[in-house]
């Protein structure tokens, strides 16, 4: 696998847990949305197409919209 699709893969993956978190508070992507100030639609994309999300977007999303904390695991 090429380092890009790694990268896809990772961004597809992490779209998959932003949704399960989502649904297990019971928010739908409307009310997430306005809780970090996005559309709708892109945080349809993040969850549906492992949309590219920059750092400061994930943030916002775990912790001003899910209530969580991000932690980043950097393998060298």
């Amino acid at each position: 696998m090429s380092a890009s699709d790694e990268r896809d893969f990772e961004s597809f993956k992490i779209g998959l847990l932003l949704k399960k978190a989502r649904e297990e508070r019971h928010l739908t992507q409307s009310e997430l949305a306005n809780l970090v100030d996005k559309k709708r639609e892109y945080i349809s994309k993040i969850e549906n197409n492992g949309n590219n999300i920059t750092l400061k977007t994930l943030f916002d999303i775990v912790e001003k919209g899910l209530g969580e904390k991000v932690k980043i695991s950097i393998d060298f």
